[in-house]
């Protein structure tokens, strides 16, 4: 797939807000600071189309970006560790899990981890929730760039491990510094996105 136009459309906290629905929607869902909106960048090739920080919880809205006129993209706020207050972080969970749950154009979800770490048990417990809505998805290690291939291998088997893949889900290494894995995610999004 090749995107060749990208635009934000909204941003959002609860259904009322969100675009019309009209198109097939595509979600990233991760921990804060593990990459969401670098990866939407590189994906859409350019730098400031989804706002990026270098401090957790940022993203504390739904945001909504429209890709070639045909399909959108989805950016779900981080949870983990971000420095919010704890009632901020329950208003998130519910938001991310309503959007989830009851958006009908959703098509697919990537959820990102930080390649370097061990998935959290919030990492375990939303796989687990895509699991049982069936949801569509695929696990995207982020920021590979900063491991070697030797201590990728030995990390994939600690992801794996910690959260035991379904056999239709891939496990795709991304870098948004190097571009490697863009392809692969762009081919699962597009799968996604024209499936009937």
């Amino acid at each position: 797939m090749k995107i060749v136009s990208a635009e934000f459309v909204t941003s959002a906290v609860k259904p009322g807000g969100y675009p019309p629905g009209n198109l097939p929607e595509v979600a990233f869902v991760g921990r804060s600071n593990v990459g969401k909106s670098s990866l939407i960048n590189k994906l859409v090739n350019r730098k400031g189309l989804a706002r990026t920080s270098k401090t957790p919880g940022r993203t504390q809205l739904i945001n909504f970006f429209k890709i070639n006129d045909a399909f959108i993209l989805v950016d779900l706020p981080g949870y983990g560790f971000a420095r919010v207050p704890g009632e901020v972080k329950e208003k998130w969970g519910k938001m991310i899990e309503g959007y989830l749950k009851h958006r009908e154009p959703l098509k697919g979800v990537a959820l990102l981890l930080d390649c370097r770490h061990t998935p959290t048990a919030q990492d375990r417990q939303m796989y687990q929730w895509l699991l049982h809505y069936g949801v569509p998805a695929v696990v995207v290690a982020t920021k590979i760039d900063k491991l070697s291939n030797n201590q990728w291998a030995k990390q994939q088997s600690v992801i794996k491990k910690a959260l035991p893949l379904a056999p239709e889900h891939k496990l795709i290494p991304f870098s948004a510094e190097t571009g490697r894995g863009k392809e692969e995610v762009l081919a699962v999004l597009e799968g996604w996105v024209h499936s009937e």
